[in-house]
């Protein structure tokens, strides 16, 4: 039985002063003294706001009263600050309402930040999602998708002379009130993350739980979602001018009304409505295939087997553990009286559950109006005549159903394909082209990149077609241009956003298509809570908005092809003469008896005679070498000779690795003996732990080595390496030899002459799931730079199913064999699967307070895998080896995901109510499985 909350008094002078110090008393009471009288009541009086707390349990809303000086900027949402046990917390407002359930006293807001509307209900219905499908919180998710406020280039003033020129962006609508609101101090930097990690975010990427605003001492997990609030006539006042927000429903303005289903003309798999593709039908039983607003049922809509995107937002109810001083409890879907909400809505625009409509289709979608809707009148002939000037659009008839796809696409019908490019294909053209059309249309484009080299490259595309209207997001920035072209997207000025995982998030208005490109790349995987990664948070928005998705590259994961094989998606492939006019000539040294014949040691060693003849031909007919290794360095590992154990530190057990060195030979500090890679100690005189031997052999090459000895083998010849910190987008044209570790081949105008991909086995040889996978998305990365008449030789064995997709140029083969593989042993995506890391003690805990489904098994416990990062609070340094990790998975048909993620939020819910120390960190389908 919840305990109900203290009433205090409703002056925000008087609540909670007395943990604050003399000043700050004295400041409230001038601001109480200056703050105008009321001349008329309050219209809603009642704000429903979301504090950015970290504890599971207080993942709910909360009421708060409005003061007559912030009713016409206190709209649905914007920033504001609350008191909440006492101190000061950063949220979100979400609706306003005339009522509250709350039996006693409410506390005031204490400051609305600005008056920016920041928090579209977009995007609070993403984070709803995101957070119940990761078994995460609503206020993690905001801290990724919501970059920290930069005053000056939130109210148009002058800029800093040391940064870039973006451009001016306009004013925020009521930043003359926001500055009666109080003053807000410019945030800080917050983290910079590297290139291609993350766009917009200010928070820790050192934490597992973003760090938030001060709460309850010993809170420490996530749980709880929002409940739906049903719109009432009654409107919150505020500008009219705001292009952005419907001034009397906080929603956002220009819905069009939707086609009936089934009315799509075109050809093809993509001439299809947003409508049409039962993403809500679930192939196993449907039983969790309810809508994504309904308050409390927690169901997950998506495609067959649950593959696709599910919305799975379980807004159940919570206890009132930790209710503030003074503020009201959690309400229930439109309890409290009339609202005007920031909240999850049934409007046309989206795809359909049948199971929502008794068997006849209704659309369901987005607050936006017009994010997912089709004009009726509309020809795809108009849409074709509204492309760009000097846009070619001939590139894309290469694929099967290419001009489907993109009848579709200009028809407004949200077509969703995977991609696979053709080797040698200008692929960031092809994704401009893609965001021009849509934005010719009128609406918005977000294509998601790796790593800043790619985001430049399409970047650089998408500005040719479509100029100032593109814009892209990354984390070298800085804060300030970083918020000031988030602004621009938000306030509609940008149409075509491209950015890394982060970008998934942007406040893109009318979102008409989502691209991600090379999504196996690992940068995609979030490494903060909740960690979600942007495949998935791209279908959920394009499932929820009714908008086009592409998941493109030159490789396909088992993800992708899931979804493809449950419908949700089409292939958009090219037929195989196609595919064998564009591809290089590819084979594997010793491939056959003839080639064996000619070179018995082709598969013993490390570059045949094979691959020095091939380089050496394109070398003298003045075309570049491409030598792709998998590692950096010198010679990275190294093992006994005897036993070929690993060779380990004696201190800190890290592995042991021959740095190179340019210094003279005679030089002492030159390195003479294996180094330690993690603590950098030299080990003097190694001796193996199991069969006592003291000599070391090379296990890996390194690029380094790789280089020196490929500057032997061709003197006179330039040698050019890309790797580490050094990495080269592009090289001049001329006979040279490349030698680039994965996924840091620069591009060579006109292609490279041959492709050398050594040593293979390092790739296939990994422990990891995905070693497979990846191994072929590398190689074919690289093999797309090849010219279509050049050659590739990749230096593994080829009986290996991989190398023979490789061989074929078979993406989509060698993905549908690895689904079927993982389908048959039970690994994602063919199951739901939560990694459950942390202290033995803090396991147990939350294990036992979980009321997992009958369905769940559990596998574990056992050690943390040696490439998964440890929790935080659980992490040594030094001579502290950190506290005992251990890892629990957590399997389950993808039927009962939604309510494996349930299970696991309520009992961290649970638990943070406690104070339990030492949370176990939750992962929902993580790459690293162990």
């Amino acid at each position: 039985m919840d305990r109900p909350p203290t009433d205090t008094p409703a002056d925000p002078a008087s609540a909670g002063v007395s943990a604050e110090s003399g000043p700050a008393r004295r400041r409230a009471a001038r601001a109480k003294k200056a703050a105008p009288p009321a001349s008329e009541p309050v219209e809603n009086p009642i704000a429903r706001v979301l504090p950015l707390l970290t504890p599971a349990h207080l993942d709910r809303d909360f009421d708060y009263l409005v003061p007559p000086e912030l009713d016409d900027i206190a709209r649905p949402g914007v920033r504001v600050r609350v008191r909440f046990a006492g101190r000061l917390v950063d949220g979100y407002l979400l609706s306003r309402h005339a009522e509250s359930d709350h039996p006693g006293k409410l506390v005031r807001l204490e400051r609305v930040v600005s008056a920016e509307q920041v928090l579209t209900p977009e995007i609070l219905r993403l984070a709803t999602t995101v957070a119940a499908r990761c078994a995460g919180t609503r206020a993690d998710v905001l801290r990724l998708a919501i970059p920290p406020r930069h005053a000056r280039v939130e109210n148009g003033g002058p800029a800093k002379k040391s940064a870039e020129t973006d451009g001016p962006t306009a004013p925020a609508v009521g930043s003359a009130a926001s500055g009666a609101a109080g003053p807000d101090a410019e945030t800080g930097p917050g983290v910079q993350d590297g290139p291609g990690t993350d766009a917009g975010l200010g928070a820790d990427a050192g934490s597992d739980s973003d760090a938030g605003t001060a709460t309850d001492a010993g809170s420490g997990v996530r749980a709880g979602l929002c409940a739906d609030a049903e719109p009432g006539p009654d409107a919150v006042r505020g500008t009219d001018a705001e292009p952005r927000m419907d001034a009397a429903s906080g929603v956002h303005a220009g819905a069009g009304p939707a086609d009936e289903p089934g009315t799509d003309t075109g050809s093809g798999n993509y001439a299809r409505s947003g409508a049409d593709a039962d993403p809500g039908a679930d192939a196993g039983s449907g039983a969790d295939a309810g809508s994504g607003a309904d308050a409390g049922s927690g169901t997950e809509t998506g495609p067959s087997m649950d593959h696709g995107p599910g919305t799975g937002n379980d807004a159940g109810t919570n206890s009132g553990v930790g209710t503030p001083q003074g503020a009201g409890r959690t309400v229930g879907s439109g309890s409290g009286g009339e609202a005007v909400p920031l909240r999850v809505v049934d409007v046309p625009g989206a795809t359909v559950a049948p199971e929502e409509s008794g068997g006849s289709p209704v659309v369901r979608g987005s607050d936006t109006g017009s994010a997912g809707a089709r004009e009726p009148d509309r020809s795809d002939a108009a849409g074709r005549a509204a492309l760009p000037a000097g846009m070619d659009t001939g590139a894309w008839r290469r694929y099967r159903h290419g001009d489907a796809f993109l009848t579709a696409l200009a028809g407004r019908r949200a077509p969703r394909a995977a991609w696979q490019a053709l080797p040698g294909e200008d692929w960031a053209r092809r994704l401009a082209e893609l965001a021009a059309m849509v934005a010719a249309d009128g609406r918005s484009a977000i294509l998601m990149v790796p790593d800043q080299r790619d985001l430049d490259r399409v970047l650089r595309e998408c500005e040719r077609l479509v100029g100032d209207s593109a814009v892209g997001l990354s984390a070298g920035l800085g804060p300030a241009a970083r918020y000031r072209r988030w602004l621009a997207v938000l306030r509609g000025t940008a149409r075509v956003v491209v950015g890394t995982r982060s970008a998934v998030f942007a406040p893109a208005v009318d979102l008409g298509l989502v691209a991600i490109w090379d999504d196996g790349d690992d940068t995609y995987a979030e490494p903060r809570a909740p960690y979600p990664h942007a495949r998935e948070v791209a279908m959920l928005r394009a499932h929820d908005t009714g908008a086009a998705f592409v998941a493109a590259g030159f490789a396909r994961t088992a993800e992708i092809q899931a979804v493809v094989e449950t419908g949700w998606a089409h292939d958009l492939l090219a037929d195989r003469a196609t595919v064998r006019a564009a591809a290089p000539r590819i084979s594997a040294p010793g491939d056959s008896d003839a080639a064996l014949e000619r070179d018995p040691m082709a598969r013993a060693i490390r570059i045949p005679a094979t691959a020095f003849a091939a380089a050496r031909k394109a070398l003298a007919a003045g075309s570049g070498v491409l030598v792709q290794v998998p590692r950096r360095g010198y010679v990275p590992a190294l093992a006994c000779t005897k036993c070929r154990t690993p060779a380990r530190c004696r201190r800190c057990v890290g592995p042991l690795s021959l740095p190179g060195s340019d210094r003279p030979a005679g030089d002492p500090g030159a390195a003479h003996s294996p180094v330690c890679r993690w603590c950098g100690r030299t080990e003097a005189a190694f001796r193996c732990p199991t069969c006592g031997g003291r000599v070391l052999r090379a296990v890996v090459i390194g690029a380094g080595r790789t280089a020196e000895e490929l500057g032997r083998a061709f003197p006179g010849v330039p040698i050019r390496g890309s790797s580490g910190a050094a990495v080269l987008d592009t090289v001049p044209p001329g006979p040279q030899v490349v030698v680039a570790t994965v996924g840091a081949e620069p591009l060579l105008v006109g292609g490279y002459g041959v492709g050398l991909l050594l040593d293979g086995w390092a790739l296939l040889g990994r422990a990891d799931l995905r070693a497979a996978e990846d191994a072929l998305r590398r190689w074919l990365s690289a093999a797309a730079l090849v010219r279509p008449d050049g050659e590739v030789l990749v230096m593994a064995d080829p009986a290996v199913p991989t190398v023979q997709a490789l061989l074929r140029w078979d993406p989509a083969g060698h993905a549908a064999a690895e689904l079927a593989q993982r389908t048959e042993v039970g690994f994602p995506p063919a199951v739901r699967m939560a990694a459950v890391d942390g202290t033995p003690d803090g396991i147990a805990g939350l294990l036992a307070a979980a009321e997992l489904p009958a369905a769940v098994e559990v596998l574990g416990p056992v050690p943390l895998p040696a490439a998964a990062r440890p929790p935080s609070g659980m992490r040594g340094d030094g001579d502290d080896p950190g506290a005992e990790v251990e890892r629990v998975l957590l399997r389950t048909p993808r039927t009962h995901g939604a309510a494996l993620a349930r299970a696991l939020t309520a009992a961290q819910a649970i638990r943070s109510s406690q104070r339990a120390e030492s949370p176990p960190r939750i992962q929902m389908d993580p790459l690293e499985i162990g």
